[in-house]
């Protein structure tokens, strides 16, 4: 496949937020999250229960349109934000951080090249807190490749098409209210690789729900499989042009969800690094009246992990505010930015937990849930590995996509 250009058509960007705007956000988001988020996050996790407390107190504080532009009514942040409240969610509830972080991704797609009609459909619902959306792009048959779906899209008419086909993993399944969906022209007659993004509505007739979500980790995400038995939608809700997706992906879906995923995963690893703190405060030898926290070692070991948790943070704002600001190296950086965070928050809360001893090791702990969603951020596409070729071959200049 050719090298795409990832500037070929600018996306209605937003004009990031900084200063007193971010940090009033900021603020409001972290209460939500000790005052909501927190209360529920033992609870999801147990029940594998979608997050719906904190998700609509998200809504009703007026974050559903965290990354929408203020010209289409949203608060008009950008990737720094996203990537902020993600860390402050999942410091929380890794659930809660991604389902909001995967919402706000299927909104900037949605508000990327919206017509009037989609901004009064979707956009206008979204910024009011009274819609919840979401991606729906992986599949089975291509797994971590979600950039190259099989879902078929058909035009039956010039007014509607039918979608065919199977989605996995989509998260928020079954509590959003629409789903940004790929697929690939059912006419034998369309170009290769030319794909493309639709809104579907939850109560489009033909889509049929899988399973439960029961994960080892982020078992409240509502992870499911979604399949579509000629789902009709409106030919209105074709975002952007026929064709149009790969140009999403790389412009929109990459950057916006691999910082969503980067910020919640930031967040986890956090709270893993301060219960293994709180730990060493707290924990005395009795036979000797020192605190843990007075060793040399676990004083070296600590350190060494704040030093990896420090820089790994620095590295994901500055990959999203190069983003925000549109620096032609931002979307490696942002890959970059997935892979080290991914690596920093299975490794930190590993040892974490070691320093934790048998208390943290019990099932049921905190850093046993903190373990386990941790887990996820090598899996969820794009995997560590493809983004490490893909940042190889941005170095190297060569296709992204080329095999």
């Amino acid at each position: 496949m050719p090298v795409l250009p990832l500037t070929s058509r600018e996306p209605n960007r937003v004009s990031p937020m900084h200063g007193s705007d971010l940090q009033a956000t900021l603020y409001k988001v972290q209460e939500i999250a000790k005052d909501v988020v927190a209360p529920n996050a033992v609870a999801i996790d147990a029940q594998a229960r979608w997050p719906e407390p904190g998700i609509r107190a998200l809504q009703n504080a007026g974050f559903g349109g965290l990354v929408v532009p203020t010209a289409y009514g949203g608060n008009g942040h950008g990737l720094l934000a996203l990537a902020k409240v993600c860390e402050l969610l999942g410091q929380e509830c890794a659930s809660t951080a991604i389902c909001y972080g995967m919402h706000c991704v299927g909104a900037s797609v949605i508000a990327a090249n919206a017509t009037p009609d989609q901004q009064e459909r979707f956009l206008t619902p979204i910024c009011a807190g009274r819609h919840i959306t979401t991606l729906s792009l992986s599949e089975a048959g291509t797994g971590a490749h979600f950039y190259l779906p099989q879902t078929a899209l058909e035009a039956i008419s010039a007014e509607e098409y039918r979608l065919t086909g199977s989605k996995t993993f989509v998260t928020n399944g079954g509590h959003a209210d629409s789903y940004v969906v790929s697929a690939v022209a059912a006419s034998p007659e369309a170009p290769i690789g030319q794909f493309s993004c639709v809104v579907l509505p939850a109560d489009c007739e033909g889509m049929k729900w899988g399973a439960d979500w029961d994960g080892l980790g982020m078992r409240g995400n509502s992870s499911r499989t979604l399949e579509l038995h000629g789902a009709r939608i409106p030919s209105n809700n074709l975002l952007g042009k026929e064709g149009d997706q790969i140009w999403y992906i790389f412009n929109v879906v990459t950057p916006y969800f691999l910082i969503a995923m980067a910020g919640t995963f930031l967040g986890v690893a956090t709270t893993a690094l301060e219960e293994a703190r709180r730990h060493l405060v707290r924990r005395y030898h009795t036979h000797t009246g020192s605190s843990l926290a007075q060793s040399s070692v676990l004083q070296h070991r600590l350190g060494s992990l704040w030093a990896v948790l420090e820089r790994t943070r620095r590295l994901t704002y500055h990959a999203a505010a190069s983003f925000d600001a549109g620096e032609p190296d931002a979307l490696t950086a942002v890959m970059a930015a997935k892979v080290e965070v991914a690596d920093c928050a299975v490794n930190l809360v590993n040892e974490a937990m070691t320093l934790s001893g048998g208390i943290g090791y019990r099932n049921g702990s905190r850093m046993h849930r903190l373990l386990r969603d941790a887990r996820a951020a090598h899996l969820m596409s794009p995997t560590t590995d493809i983004l490490r070729v893909w940042i190889g071959r941005a170095l190297l200049g060569q296709p992204l996509l080329s095999d």
